[in-house]
């Protein structure tokens, strides 16, 4: 089984928030999504929307720069 970074996407309150992607990393984002349906057993792919959040937050939680950084403000 295929480990990903991304577990089970939780619902939240979103803000909304309009970004331009590179046309890669849309795709990439659609071929993650495929992956996680696939060993979570969602049945649907993710929707490429509904990763980036959950991507952006376990990025900045396993920077250890930005750790430290936020935790003197």
């Amino acid at each position: 089984m295929t480990k990903l970074k991304l577990g089970d996407i939780a619902e939240d309150k979103p803000v909304r928030l309009t970004v331009e992607l590179p046309a890669s990393v849309h795709r990439d984002l659609e071929a993650y999504g495929r992956v996680l349906a696939e060993t979570t057993g969602a049945g649907q792919p993710v929707a490429p929307r509904r990763l980036i959040a959950p991507m952006l937050e376990r990025f900045m939680a396993t920077d250890r720069a930005f750790r430290r950084q936020r935790g003197r403000s």
